[in-house]
C-alpha cells in the first residue's frame, strides 16, 4: 500500500450545468424537474431502494426493499417499454432521480426517462468501455453530481445532467492508470470491472494481463473531484510490505496477474473495501513463483480511506487452476445465539461458499486445511494443503468420473469421454495440471461468476447461480520464439474457449514429455521456463450437435440461509432446449448461463437465462417459478429495480444472443455442429442472424 499525499479536499465546487433541448414535450419538463436539486436525493433514500450504481449500490447485495412487485401480483407483469441498443451488452444500468442512464451502442450514452422508455439526451463518445457498470456520485448539495468510470484506459467524469466531460478533473477531464504505474504498459489499461465510490474516492483494481509476467495488477483510489491519487494498494507486496516473503524475491518488479478483473463491495458503514483477488500469473505453471503469493486469490478487507491492509484469507494457495474469486463479496447481518452480527460472504468457482466475521476476518464456521495432490512437472512448487471451509456446504460439484458422464449424449460421444477420462490425471479437489491433462470440475469457467449472487442482507439469505462446467488443464511445451507454439491460448481446438487438444497423451509420451521439461528447466538454472496450457471445456462435438461432457443439473440456483450455514433450496436454471429424440428433461438447467439473479422484499428473485432466451420470477421461500416472458433476444446481464412516481419496474438488458457455452443441435440434414462458445443458434440451439438488443423494463399494468 503506498499513500499519495498533498491531496487537497475541495468542497462546495458546483459544475455547470448545459441545457439541453428534447423532443419530448412533457416528459422533457417532468425530467428536469427531477434532474434539478431537491431535497429527495440519495441521502434521504431508504436503503436498497435506490439503483445508482451497478448490483445497486457499493454494498452489491443485488437487492431492493421494494415490493410493489411481489409474489401476489407478480403473474401481471407486462413490458412497460423497451428502448433499443446496438450490439452486445451485459451493462446494468443505473437510474438517477427517474431517468436511467446506460450505453446503448457505438460509444453513446444515453439518458432515458425511466417510466416512458423514452430517450432524454445521447452524448457521443463517453460511454464506459467496460462492459458491466459504472458508478455515480454526488455533492452533498447535489448541485455537483457525475459518473466516474473508465474509458479506454482512463478514468473519467462525466456531467450526469448532460453527458459532458468534466474538464476540470485529472487533465482535461482524464486520468490515465498508467501514470501511477510503476510498470507501465504499451498500451492502454483496460477492464470490465466498474470500480466503487466510497465518500470522495473512486476506487478501481487494474487488470493484469494473460500471459507470464505482465503489468502490476495494483489497487488504484482517486478523488472523486480533482482526479488526484489517494492511495494504492500493492496485490504483489513490495519489499517491507506484509507477505512479500510469500513470492521469491523481487517479485513485483517482474510478476504479473492477481488482479480483482470482476467486482467488489464497499461496507459503507464501516469504511471497508472487500476485494477479492485472482490467479497470479501464468495461471496454470507457477514454477517462476514459488510460495503461497499473497494476495492472490485472496479477500482483503482494505481500509477504503487509506489502502491499509485490514485482514485478509487466502482462499487458494499458489493457485494452477486459474480459481479466481470471480465476483464480489456480499454483506449480511446474521444471527447466532439470538445476537445479530455483520459478516461478509464469498462464493468461488470452485464451489465453496467462505463467510467470514466482517471487522475481523474470523471465519463463521471453521476452515481446516487438508493435503492436495501434488505436482509431478519439473520445476512446479504446489501447495501442500488447501483451506477447505466445514460449512456451509459446497453449492456446485467438485468432482468428475466416468459416473458423471453426460447420459443424453450419443453413445459413441459417451465412449470417448469415458476413454478419455481414463488417461488423464483425476485425483478430486485441486489435481494439479498435468503433461496428460488434469480434471478440473466444476473448472474455471464452471462454479459462481462475476454477478451471480444475490443477498438479503438483513435476513441473512444467499442465493447463487452456478453451473457445472468441466475442465481439462494439460501442461504443454514453451511456445517456439517468434511463433505461437503449441501452447498457446486461444483457439477453438474442438474443446471450447482456450482450445486444448483432445488426443490422449500415453504413458511413454509423459515420459518424454516430462524427460524434455527436466532439461528446459536445468538449463534455465532458476530462470523462467514458460510452459503453456490450451484448456479443454470438454464440450463434445458429435453429428448432429455439441453438449457438455458433464451430467445434469447443467445450471442450478441454490438458496443458503447464513443464519444457520444450511443450503434451503436448490432449484435447475431454466429448461435446455434439445429435439425430441435426445429426451433431456425439463430439470436438467441449461448449459450454460451466466446470469446474475436480483432479489427483492416482495419475496421474489429475478432471473434472465441467456441461451432460453426467457426472465423469470421465482417465490423466495421455495424456489417455485410463478413467473417467466419470453425475450426477443439472449440476456446475460443484471437487472435492476427502481420506483418512479410509486410504480415499480424491473429493467434488464435484452442483447446477449448465444450465452457463453450454448448446447448445440443441428436440424436433419444441416452442416455439422459450429464451436460450441461463439456460433450462436442453429435450429433450436445455435448459429443465426445478429438479433436486435434492447433495455426492456417491466411494471404492473396502470
Amino acid at each position: 500500500m503506498r499513500r499519495a499525499g498533498g491531496i487537497v479536499w475541495l468542497t462546495g465546487i458546483a459544475v455547470a450545468i448545459a441545457s439541453f433541448d428534447s423532443p419530448f414535450g412533457l416528459a422533457q419538463d417532468r425530467v428536469a424537474a427531477q434532474l434539478r436539486p431537491a431535497s429527495t436525493g440519495r441521502a434521504s433514500a431508504k436503503p436498497y431502494t435506490t439503483w445508482q450504481s451497478y448490483a445497486g449500490g457499493a454494498h452489491s447485495s443485488q437487492y431492493s426493499a421494494l415490493d410493489q412487485i411481489n409474489t401476489k401480483n407478480v403473474a401481471k407483469l407486462e413490458v412497460a417499454w423497451s428502448f433499443p441498443l446496438t450490439g452486445n451488452s451485459i451493462f446494468n444500468p443505473v437510474v438517477i432521480d427517474g431517468v436511467m442512464y446506460a450505453p446503448v451502442g457505438g460509444g453513446a450514452l444515453a439518458a432515458i426517462d425511466a417510466a416512458t422508455g423514452k430517450e432524454i439526451w445521447r452524448k457521443e463518445g463517453v460511454a464506459p468501455s467496460g462492459a458491466r457498470g459504472m458508478n455515480y456520485w454526488e455533492s452533498p448539495d447535489r448541485s455537483d453530481r457525475r459518473f466516474i468510470y473508465l474509458q479506454r484506459g482512463d478514468v473519467i467524469a462525466v456531467n450526469a445532467q448532460n453527458g459532458e466531460p468534466i474538464t476540470s478533473f485529472g487533465n482535461n477531464g482524464r486520468v490515465d492508470l498508467r501514470d501511477a504505474m510503476e510498470r507501465k504498459p504499451m498500451g492502454p489499461v483496460g477492464t470490465s470491472n466498474p470500480g466503487r465510490i466510497f465518500e470522495n474516492l473512486f476506487i478501481i483494481p487494474l487488470p493484469g494481463g494473460a500471459n507470464y509476467g505482465g503489468p502490476p495488477s495494483d489497487v488504484h483510489a482517486y478523488d472523486v473531484r480533482t482526479g488526484k491519487l489517494a492511495w494504492i494498494f500493492h496485490v504483489i507486496p513490495h519489499e517491507g510490505e506484509f507477505g512479500y516473503e510469500t513470492w521469491p524475491e523481487g517479485h513485483y518488479k517482474v510478476g504479473g496477474g492477481g488482479h480483482n478483473w470482476s467486482e467488489f463491495t464497499v461496507d459503507e458503514e464501516n469504511g471497508i473495501a472487500f476485494v477479492g483477488f485472482g490467479s497470479p500469473r501464468y495461471d496454470f505453471y507457477g514454477g517462476d513463483r514459488k510460495g503461497n503469493n499473497l494476495f492472490a486469490n485472496s479477500l482483503v478487507a482494505i481500509d477504503a480511506r487509506t489502502g491499509k491492509r485490514l485482514w485478509h484469507q487466502q482462499l487458494i494457495h499458489h493457485d494452477l487452476w486459474d480459481w479466481d474469486i470471480p465476483q464480489s463479496a456480499k454483506l449480511l447481518t446474521i444471527r447466532q445465539n439470538g445476537k445479530p452480527r455483520q459478516v461478509v460472504a464469498q462464493a468461488t468457482k470452485q464451489g465453496f461458499l467462505y463467510v467470514f466475521d466482517r471487522k475481523t476476518g474470523q471465519p463463521i464456521w471453521p476452515i481446516v486445511e487438508r493435503p492436495v495432490p501434488q505436482t509431478d512437472v519439473p520445476g512446479e512448487w504446489s501447495s501442500p494443503t488447501q483451506p477447505f471451509p466445514t460449512k456451509p456446504a459446497p453449492f456446485a460439484k467438485q468432482s468428475f468420473t466416468e459416473k458423471d458422464i453426460n447420459p443424453y449424449l450419443p453413445k459413441e460421444a459417451q465412449d470417448e469421454v469415458r476413454a478419455r477420462l481414463r488417461s488423464y490425471r483425476n485425483e478430486g479437489m485441486f489435481t494439479p495440471p498435468s503433461f496428460e491433462g488434469s480434471v478440473s470440475m466444476p473448472g474455471h469457467n464452471g462454479g459462481a461468476n462475476f454477478g451471480t449472487s444475490a443477498v438479503d442482507p438483513d435476513r441473512g439469505e444467499f442465493y447463487v447461480v452456478h453451473k457445472s462446467l468441466p475442465t481439462i488443464l494439460r501442461i504443454t511445451m514453451p511456445a517456439e520464439p517468434g511463433g505461437a507454439g503449441p501452447g498457446a491460448r486461444g483457439g477453438g481446438g474442438g474443446g471450447g474457449g482456450r482450445g486444448g487438444g483432445n488426443a490422449i497423451v500415453t504413458t511413454e509420451e509423459k515420459k518424454e514429455l516430462t524427460a524434455k521439461a527436466k532439461e528446459l528447466v536445468d538449463a534455465a538454472k532458476g530462470g523462467q521456463v514458460q510452459f503453456q496450457s490450451p484448456v479443454s471445456f470438454m464440450q463434445i462435438n458429435f453429428p448432429g450437435g455439441a453438449m457438455t461432457a458433464a451430467a445434469p443439473p447443467w445450471s442450478e440456483m441454490v438458496k443458503y440461509d447464513l443464519n444457520t450455514g444450511d443450503i434451503v433450496w436448490r432449484i435447475p436454471t431454466g429448461v435446455q432446449e434439445a429435439p425430441p429424440d435426445y429426451n433431456i428433461p425439463n430439470n436438467t438447467g441449461v448449459q450454460f448461463p451466466r446470469n446474475a439473479p436480483l432479489v427483492t422484499a416482495g419475496g421474489l428473485i429475478f432471473l434472465a437465462i441467456g441461451p432460453e432466451r426467457k426472465v423469470h420470477a421465482y417465490d423466495r421461500a421455495a424456489g417455485k417459478e410463478l413467473w417467466q416472458h419470453s425475450l426477443p433476444n439472449g440476456a446475460e446481464g443484471m437487472p435492476a429495480t427502481y420506483q418512479v412516481n410509486g410504480r415499480q419496474f424491473v429493467v434488464l438488458p435484452v442483447a446477449q444472443a448465444n450465452g457463453t457455452f450454448p448446447a448445440i443441435f443441428t436440424a436433419p440434414g444441416a452442416a455439422p455442429a459450429a464451436p460450441p462458445g461463439g456460433g450462436g443458434r442453429q435450429g433450436r440451439g445455435g448459429g443465426g442472424p445478429q438479433l436486435p438488443g434492447a433495455y426492456i423494463a417491466f411494471a404492473l399494468p396502470q
